[in-house]
């Protein structure tokens, strides 16, 4: 495997330019080398040689080796690597917590690179905020003013910031918690707290460097959960560093995984799982469980039979007599998803000489969203005795699940592992 920033892939759509504005966070050729003049690492004698090699001839050591990303707008984008593959030197270096060794930097439609001190330390404090691990509070301050902390540190006046943060608060479900002492909290509410500090201030960006790794499994996994119910709620521009796949998988919308200080792979979940780019990549993903990533969209098929509800009981029963269907869901003129009509229905229905399928006729299943996983919708699949359907935000039918789907997504990844 070459050391050249050259072999990573980015599946996928392709990035947008930096000067787009859809662009938030953009990283061109980043070097960050630790040691006495790491200058010299970037010329043509040392610029290719492999890591542990560089280290040993030079002393210096490779941190970041010629990154490049985009990061949209409203996009949560991961960051994943094993320990010591840069990616939490990355996410410093997006503020200059670590200053790079080459490269271009633009966050918020800001030079980062050129900026002088007082503009750094405004950046950070107005465009962007940080949750780091280890929540970072300050035990003397109630929970009230360690979210209002960075509020305090820009100048906003004392009414102004604790309202702020009281909404903060709310928004990450510590309403009622504002004068009790990180003392008195989990380790999970004190992670709210950290990120209800950082909500705050209102930053486009939102750089989150291993949040959740210091907190038990069953509290992490609800932390996830809340994160993506506040990422689509807010829609903020996120930036998440993990070593951990499932969470990259859960969380990400699109995925950089980093070795060596390089990023060998940018792609969204699916595309990672389906085709990683190496053998690095692959073994990261032999134990992902694709009932974790895959979803609806990745698995339903259009219905058999669909009936519109102007359809009369004698067409509906000639459509599926014709289909040998026993059962069809129905929709509305504008494809909406309206319930399930079975034989018994429909021959109901003609006897009564009813001229429409009225909704109160058909039978409800309920339907998911496009983006529910696999895993979600195993116990709906296997005790129903209809396929699941899976409707848009406006309720229009884009497909179904059947169990043979389910089973055939699973049973081709065990294949190929």
């Amino acid at each position: 495997m070459s050391d050249s920033n050259t072999d990573k892939v980015e599946s996928g759509p392709e990035s947008e330019d930096a000067c787009s504005p859809q662009v938030m966070v953009q990283a061109e050729g980043v070097w960050k080398v630790f040691g006495r003049n790491p200058e010299r690492i970037l010329t043509p004698r040392y610029r290719d040689v492999p890591k542990k090699d560089l280290q040993r001839r030079t002393g210096c050591v490779i941190a970041l080796r010629d990154v490049s990303f985009a990061v949209k707008s409203g996009e949560l984008f991961v960051i994943m690597g094993l320990s010591g593959s840069g990616k939490s030197t990355m996410i410093r270096t997006l503020l200059r917590l670590v200053e790079p060794t080459a490269g271009a930097l633009r966050v918020a439609d800001k030079d980062v690179v050129a900026m002088d001190h007082e503009e750094l330390i405004q950046f950070r404090r107005d465009k962007v905020s940080m949750v780091f691990q280890n929540y970072g509070l300050l035990p003397h301050y109630t929970v009230l003013e360690n979210a209002a902390y960075g509020l305090k540190l820009r100048g906003n006046h004392k009414e102004e910031r604790e309202a702020r943060a009281i909404e903060a608060l709310k928004t990450v479900g510590l309403a009622g918690w504002e004068n009790y002492y990180p003392a008195s909290l989990s380790g999970g509410m004190q992670q709210r707290v950290g990120l209800a500090r950082a909500l705050a201030k209102d930053p486009a960006i939102l750089l989150m460097d291993e949040p959740f790794s210091g907190l038990d499994p069953l509290i992490r996994r609800q932390m996830q959960d809340e994160l993506v119910d506040l990422q689509a709620e807010l829609g903020k521009t996120i930036v998440f560093v993990t070593h951990d796949l499932h969470e990259a998988l859960k969380l990400g919308d699109r995925i950089a995984i980093m070795r060596d200080g390089r990023v060998v792979q940018v792609a969204d979940p699916e595309e990672i799982l389906n085709n990683p780019h190496d053998e690095y990549v692959k073994a990261f993903t032999r134990d992902a469980s694709p009932a974790r990533v895959f979803t609806a969209a990745t698995v339903m098929e259009d219905p058999e039979i669909l009936l519109y509800r102007r359809q009369g009981p004698l067409t509906a029963r000639t459509m599926m007599e014709h289909q040998r269907c026993e059962w069809s869901f129905v929709v509305d003129r504008k494809k909406r998803y309206l319930g399930v009509a079975t034989r018994d229905v429909i021959e109901r229905l003609a006897k009564e000489k009813k001229h429409i399928l009225n909704e109160e006729d058909l039978l409800y299943v309920q339907p998911v969203p496009p983006d529910t996983v696999i895993e979600d919708l195993f116990g709906q699949v296997s005790s129903g005795s209809y396929h699941v359907p899976v409707t848009d935000e406006h309720g229009r039918l884009l497909g179904v699940v059947r169990p043979r789907a389910i089973l055939n997504a699973l049973s081709t990844e065990d294949a190929d592992a």
